[in-house]
């Protein structure tokens, strides 16, 4: 049984009164546990709604066809409430995103340990675990640093330290290099791999970048709304 499942997943958005854009048109889809997977297609393509639609941030359309599906280890998360979708983001998933989205008046182990009091950790264990994350990542020495005083690459790197700090069983990644040069990028990579093979923990990514989709398992590639085609990447593999 695949860790997360989709079927007839559909997304519009009404931008207007007779302007609506249909992001999804009934997507199937299926992530094994242990997977790195990468989403990629251009602009448009409906990949960064399939993102968040796994990532539980927005609910599949339920009208104009035939009924979603969106299971997580079996258990349908389709049609859950906010509160309910809340509470599994917070226990099961990590998110990295493109721009950090780090709190600029707070350090790295202060932007860390957010994750926990939203996964509801509080006081020592909180830190520890905080600090545990930023040390797998490299930035021990960083934990009280604010984001202006990090390079680009620190700063996704505490990113990647917040989605781990409550040890995700999937961790969601929206373009997590697309502001990186070549060097910072690999280091990245290597470091969402190593979460990925040492630990067994799910990595979605959307991505331009062919380099960031020859470095996963397999490629979903989008368009138009609808997943044209998927291919594995046999270096990854091997």
């Amino acid at each position: 049984m695949a860790l997360l499942e989709g079927r007839n997943l559909r997304k519009t958005y009404t931008l207007g009164r007779r302007n609506t854009v249909a992001a999804l048109k009934g997507v199937d889809i299926d992530i094994e546990g242990g997977e790195m997977v990468a989403i990629m297609g251009p602009s448009g393509s409906g990949k960064s709604t399939l993102m968040n639609i796994l990532g539980l941030l927005h609910s599949p359309d339920q009208n104009h066809g035939p009924a979603p599906e969106l299971r997580l280890a079996g258990q349908d998360v389709a049609a859950m409430s906010d509160a309910a979708r809340t509470q599994i983001r917070a226990r099961k998933m990590g998110f990295v995103f493109q721009n950090f989205n780090l709190v600029p008046t707070l350090t790295a182990l202060e932007n860390v340990m957010l994750a926990g009091e939203y996964a509801g950790v509080r006081g020592s264990a909180n830190r520890t675990a905080a600090l545990d994350a930023l040390e797998q990542v490299g930035l021990a020495d960083r934990t009280g640093h604010r984001p202006s005083e990090l390079s680009g690459g620190e700063q996704q790197r505490v990113a990647i330290a917040r989605a781990l700090a409550s040890k995700p069983e999937i961790i969601i990644a929206d373009e997590p290099t697309g502001n990186l040069d070549s060097g910072r990028t690999a280091e990245v990579l290597a470091l969402l791999r190593s979460f990925n093979r040492e630990r067994g923990q799910t990595i979605v990514m959307v991505t331009h970048d062919p380099e960031v989709g020859e470095a996963c398992d397999r490629i979903i590639q989008m368009r138009d709304g609808l997943v044209r085609e998927e291919a594995v990447v046999l270096d990854a593999v091997a």
